[in-house]
């Protein structure tokens, strides 16, 4: 799964990374190295220009919450549990096929954090888990690929600029070698050449999208026990601590 991640870029960065034609960002994030389920993340997402609009989608980089919430549900508290989508099953899943077959998104990250059991045990008697942090070689971009949804809340009036929730996911797929022995599943990237296709929503839900990165792209390092309560934040989280042994 794929339960913590860094972002640290600003948003004026992004739009050039991803050819963003409109922001849609008020307030910037601030840079977050500990990022956990239901805090605001940046995505980018294609949206037409205006409701009912014959213009092509346009590239948009908004705030979203990380957590989805499907369409269909009852009350927000499902989306605590919708931070992961499978690559096998998501084009099937009532929670994530609508958004699959329209609302896919790109979710730009420095890199994402696993933990691995080690041999040394703790006070309760279960092994240790150790912090990687996991990103890729050129330390460039990583963009996870996601899904997202717009939730109307039944409990906000309709004149409330608040009563509709953007929400979103991030899908998984098995873990390429490099970093398989830390944890079998990865966030599932998507290429720079295949953005356009992920991205456009007039392409349905055809699970040729659902293609893993090329192996050997990224790169694992240890990290501080720090990152393990998500109240720490900074970017000593990301700083590399030595293999043992080596």
């Amino acid at each position: 799964m794929c339960g913590r991640y860094a972002s640290s870029r600003r948003p004026e960065d992004l739009v050039d990374e991803f050819d963003i034609v409109e922001s849609r960002i008020q307030d910037a994030l601030e840079a977050d190295y500990n990022v956990a389920p239901t805090k605001e993340v940046y995505a980018v997402v294609e949206r037409p220009p205006s409701k009912d609009s014959l213009e092509p989608p346009q590239r948009q980089l908004r705030v979203l919450t990380w957590g989805l919430i499907p369409s269909w549900a009852k009350e927000a508290s499902i989306g605590n549990r919708m931070i992961n989508a499978r690559m096998e099953t998501v084009a099937e899943k009532p929670a994530y096929k609508r958004a699959f077959a329209a609302r896919r998104c790109l979710l730009p990250a420095d890199g994402y954090f696993e933990w691995y059991p080690t041999d040394d045990l703790t006070k309760s008697g279960k092994p240790r888990k150790q912090p990687f942090f996991i990103r890729p070689q050129d330390h460039g971009v990583l963009a996870m690929a996601g899904l997202y949804e717009i939730w109307r809340d039944p409990d906000k009036a309709e004149d409330d600029p608040d009563r509709f929730r953007w929400t979103c996911t991030v899908i998984t797929t098995e873990a390429e070698d490099s970093v398989g022995h830390i944890h079998d599943r990865m966030p599932l990237m998507v290429e720079r050449d295949r953005w356009a296709d992920w991205l456009d929503p007039r392409v349905g839900g055809d699970v040729g999208l659902l293609v893993p990165a090329a192996p050997g792209r990224l790169e694992a390092y240890p990290v501080s026990t720090l990152v393990s309560n998500v109240r720490n934040n900074g970017p000593e989280l990301l700083e590399p601590l030595p293999l043992e042994g080596s």
